[in-house]
């Protein structure tokens, strides 16, 4: 008898194929499910998906939206003033008078959309992005509040949504894993791993750090080089023997999906061990393309600018779902502008601004905007209030995220904050509503999409969830 946590509402049965034993499971239960559709083929689980692949910027530390995306004349009018909005307590500190944004605002496109200049890249591609100016948190406090936003949980020990979107469509490429993650070069986010973990679903899932600054941009990919006797021939020897021993070992153990995981994680390395090198050779790129996305510049921004290139170059071989991080744990080098928003934020801004301007024009002329959806998001937004002079505390009540591509509408905007962009005021949105919708594009009912844990049915968007339908096409 097949384990629960080895169906997705019985749909799970179509993806069964991924390692060697798999195979044949996925034969012997094809015939029950031949009227669902493919997920190899379809790019859906539940229905005809428009998104095949998905890369997603995640801003760590929280982008201040009144800084950004959110103009309000209102903060602008009475800038300095102190107002009483009810405010008991912040995540750090004791709030000051409003501060409008010390940047300035100008309209772009046919759509009118308001950008400061800290974005004058992103600014010209606004009618092509759909954005969700409403969305909300139920913390403030990053470590819970990235989790939420990565796994639609507080706490850790969760799945993440490259994790579930791995589990719920398998991969497209047998050489490279269904979910890659960039981080920044310095450091890992808050919460370290736990942001991209595969938690109580198969390890197989979990997202593969891939950090192309370092020595060795995949860790443990490939033998040290003083073990001399690990030869191609010794490796394909070896890895024959593992897998008629592991084989075994499972024909004991049937309902048991960790072997699985490890057998399919020992394959796949395997096969990255030849893939991977030719993925991570930006020389293969164009000056054109190196100038556009702005790798030689220095230190970290050149970092991101790489990743953001080989983000494409990794959805361009159909890995599943890339996620690239801006900012690194901590108290500086990221989106937490806690002491001074006009020196801190510029420079992070920067780092962002022209590379992912870059990958979104790089994706419509490879014509890869058809069926890929980016993301642009963070954990929450910040204060209209100061602190520390001119800095921003952290607010999960209102921030913005913006989404392009495959499946959605370009040039428009649902949801709006209150007068000073303290609260989410109409239409309010959250990571359920965000997933259900990227799910929905990428043909997965996210309420279909569950395993029992612990004696609990568990969903990516927990027991809530709405498909944002104003911002499809």
């Amino acid at each position: 008898m097949i384990s629960r946590e080895l169906a997705i509402n019985f749909d799970r049965r179509n993806f069964l194929g991924t390692g060697f034993s798999g195979l044949a499971l996925s034969q012997l239960l094809a015939s029950t499910d031949a009227e669902k559709p493919n997920p190899l083929f379809n790019g859906g689980l539940h229905h005809k998906a428009k998104v095949r692949r998905v890369i997603q910027i995640f801003l760590n530390g929280g982008m201040s939206q009144m800084d950004t995306f959110d103009f309000k004349p209102e903060l602008e009018k009475r800038h300095g003033q102190t107002v009483d909005v009810g405010l008991k307590a912040t995540a750090t500190g004791t709030p000051g008078p409003l501060m409008k944004s010390p940047f300035k605002w100008k309209q772009f496109g046919k759509s009118g959309r308001w950008v400061t200049d800290v974005f004058p890249h992103i600014a010209e591609h606004v009618d092509d992005m759909a954005f969700l100016m409403a969305m909300q948190s139920k913390s403030n406090v990053h470590g819970p509040a990235s989790y939420l936003q990565n796994t639609g949980f507080l706490l850790p020990g969760f799945p993440s949504a490259g994790s579930w979107i791995s589990y719920a469509l398998g991969r497209l490429t047998d050489d490279l894993p269904a979910f890659i993650v960039m981080p920044d070069m310095r450091g890992l986010p808050y919460n370290g791993m736990g942001n991209f973990s595969a938690g109580f679903l198969p390890v197989s899932h979990q997202g593969t750090p891939v950090n192309p600054a370092a020595p060795a941009p995949i860790p443990d990919l490939q033998p040290p080089a003083s073990s001399k006797f690990i030869t191609p021939v010794a490796s394909v020897d070896g890895l024959k023997l593992l897998n008629n021993m592991n084989q075994n070992f499972a024909a004991d153990r049937l309902g048991d999906s960790r072997l699985q995981a490890r057998v399919e994680s020992y394959e796949l390395a395997a096969k990255m061990q030849l893939a991977a090198p030719e993925v991570l050779d930006l020389s293969r790129e164009t000056a054109f393309i190196h100038e556009r996305y702005g790798t030689s510049r220095p230190g970290a921004d050149g970092a991101f600018s790489r990743n953001c290139l080989l983000a494409r170059r990794f959805a361009e071989r159909d890995v599943r779902f890339v996620q690239v991080w801006s900012g690194a744990g901590g108290p500086k080098n990221n989106w937490d502008n806690h002491t001074n928003i006009p020196t801190e934020l510029p420079p992070i801004a920067k780092q962002v601004d022209q590379p992912v301007a870059a990958l979104l024009m790089d994706l419509k002329a490879r014509g890869m905007f058809a069926d890929t959806l980016l993301v642009f998001t963070t954990e929450f937004g910040r204060m209209p209030f100061t602190q520390s002079g001119v800095g921003r505390d952290h607010n999960g009540s209102t921030f913005v995220t913006w989404l392009a591509g495959a499946g959605v509408k370009g040039g428009v905007s649902h949801g709006e904050s209150d007068e000073f962009s303290y609260k989410a005021a109409i239409n309010k949105t959250n990571c359920y509503d965000l997933y259900a919708t990227i799910l929905h594009l990428m043909g997965v009912d996210h309420e279909k999409l569950s395993v029992r844990h612990n004696g609990i049915d568990r969903r990516l968007t927990d027991v809530h969830g709405e498909i944002i339908k104003p911002i499809l096409a």
